[in-house]
């Protein structure tokens, strides 16, 4: 029965499944769009861009357009928080303000080229890459900039300490170092600006209630609304809109969006590939890298979430995103990827099909159409809260507990990574984590000529498929051992004997534990064996082992 019924069960794609769904995909696109509008204007805002609806803009295309390409089917696309730091910073080296605005967008659109061209030569494998620690250590440091950067404006505190509250541009925040700028968090505190402080803190503590509450009932209501629920009276209670010591805390006018795209519907500039040439090249690679990165990660994670076990195609993902960003990019919108804060509360809130990203984006560019007047109530401390959140969910305690219970090795990938990202930038981060994963994989035993080549025999015994991987069995030469057991015959008993290994990376044991998930649901077994002498770095089952030889 079983497995006829279950494909029987199976939500129908296309219009089909509209009709079929359209119920609890209408549903859960509003709810998605309840915690997107005021998460995309916040993010859009903290990015330095000149209008916070860009943020809103990104996300209708990114539901609008995006869903009917996408190879994910219940993944949400629309700005993130994980690029905040990349899109401000491509903003100020292009030289800030509308300027640099214009010419970031022109590295936004030509690393969108370049992730159609991922996706079109299927490089959908690329996450599979980068050891696990090095990515998040990447996303954690990402968060505690986020965090810090936003501090000020949760406080209504003046960043530089030199100006009255009422003259900060929010934009420009942008420009000051992350770790000096956290070295002043006590006098941001010492500053503060009681309406406003009040404001931010309870709408923070808010968020940090429903991460907290058991109830499912109240689980299922979005925690961004209530925040708005709660910030809007009481920033009119505050008259933050019209006293002119804080007036600079509701957000700005963002007008209607058809003045917006009407005035200059095509808002990209791609004259910094000459007059910034080296800033360009950087930003571009940055783009294309950890944006797709970022959202092959979400879209494997919302795979596993998915009641309905279906399997996402992430090269035809990545060609969707590339082409909404590149559509993005060109109106003046931020980059976008499959959110996995947007896209697990999808799941949650019973979406079945692509058709509840189409609903969340239908519902944006309403609200865009009716209900400026709503949103241009918002005070800027409530973005603030709900931004500072999305940090703390990046680089949470329970992050570091994790880190250190897979291993110290591990541990240690991470912290180095979060430190080099903070003192210096996405890139030197991220490859300072992954040199070091190489240098202690050496360390262990690992040999040079192993690290990017997979050596395996595959032994088919009828029912049986042995596979033997007779080298180590490394982040960095994973992606050969990938294609090797993702193309086994299927409804097979799976063998992976790593037994011969000397060392065996904590990526590689967990990228076999997902291979062994995906091939159970399609109704085969697969086992993984090491030897008796290989000994764990930390007490997980996917912790690195080492072959300690008696």
């Amino acid at each position: 029965m079983t497995t006829d019924k279950k494909q029987r069960d199976i939500p129908a794609d296309g219009l089909a499944g509209l009709k079929q769904n359209i119920g609890a995909d209408l549903t859960a696109g509003f709810m998605v769009f309840l915690l997107a509008l005021p998460l995309s204007l916040g993010i859009a805002k903290a990015s330095g861009f000149p209008n916070p609806i860009f943020g809103v803009v990104t996300a209708i295309v990114g539901g609008i357009i995006v869903s009917f390409l996408a190879g994910s089917r219940l993944t949400i696309k629309g700005p993130a928080a994980g690029l905040i730091v990349i899109v401000s910073g491509s903003v100020e080296a292009f030289g800030g303000g509308e300027t640099g605005w214009h010419l970031a967008l022109g590295a936004i659109v030509v690393a969108a080229v370049i992730q159609v061209l991922f996706g079109l030569l299927k490089i959908g494998s690329l996450a599979d890459f980068f050891p696990g620690a090095a990515i998040h250590g990447m996303l954690a440091a990402i968060g505690l900039i986020i965090i810090i950067k936003q501090i000020p404006f949760l406080l209504g505190a003046d960043p530089a300490l030199t100006k009255h509250a009422s003259e900060i541009d929010p934009a420009k925040m942008v420009s000051y170092d992350t770790l000096p700028l956290a070295g002043q968090i006590p006098n941001f505190i010492s500053h503060e600006n009681t309406h406003i402080a009040i404001i931010g803190i309870i709408c923070l503590a808010i968020m940090f209630f429903f991460m907290f509450v058991k109830n499912p009932t109240i689980k299922k209501i979005p925690g961004p609304l209530v925040v708005l629920i709660f910030a809007i009276p009481m920033g009119l209670f505050f008259t933050l809109g019209t006293d002119a010591t804080v007036g600079k805390y509701s957000l700005v006018k963002v007008g209607h969006i058809t003045d917006i795209l009407g005035k200059q519907f095509i808002n990209v500039d791609f004259s910094g590939i000459t007059s910034h040439t080296g800033v360009f090249i950087q930003y571009v690679v940055l783009y294309a890298l950890i944006g797709s990165l970022e959202s092959l990660l979400t879209v494997k994670a919302i795979d596993g979430l998915d009641p309905y076990h279906r399997k996402s195609n992430a090269n035809k993902d990545l060609t969707a995103l590339g082409i909404g960003n590149a559509v993005s990019g060109i109106i003046g919108g931020l980059p976008m990827i499959s959110e996995v804060v947007r896209s697990s509360a999808n799941v949650g809130f019973g979406a079945k099909t692509r058709w509840s990203n189409f609903f969340h984006g239908v519902f944006l560019l309403i609200a865009v159409i009716v209900a400026v007047p709503v949103i241009e109530m918002i005070p800027q401390a409530a973005l603030a809260a709900l931004l500072i959140f999305a940090g703390y969910r990046l680089a949470s305690p329970k992050e570091f507990r994790h880190m250190l219970h897979i291993g110290s090795d591990q541990f240690v990938i991470f912290v180095v990574t979060i430190f080099m990202t903070l003192a210096t930038d996405l890139l030197i981060g991220v490859g300072s984590g992954i040199a070091l994963e190489l240098l202690l994989n050496l360390f262990n035993g690992a040999k040079l000529s192993n690290f990017f080549k997979s050596r395996s025999v595959v032994e088919d015994k009828g029912n049986q498929v042995i596979v033997r991987v007779t080298g180590d069995a490394l982040f960095s030469n994973y992606l050969g051992l990938k294609k090797v057991i993702y193309n086994l015959p299927k409804e097979k008993n799976v063998v992976i004997d790593l037994s011969a290994c000397k060392v065996i990376d904590h990526t590689t044991l967990h990228a076999l534990h997902g291979f062994q998930h995906d091939y159970e649901m399609e109704g085969g077994t697969a086992i993984v064996l090491d030897h008796e002498n290989h000994k764990p770095k930390g007490k997980s089952d996917t912790s690195t082992k080492v072959l300690k030889l008696a």
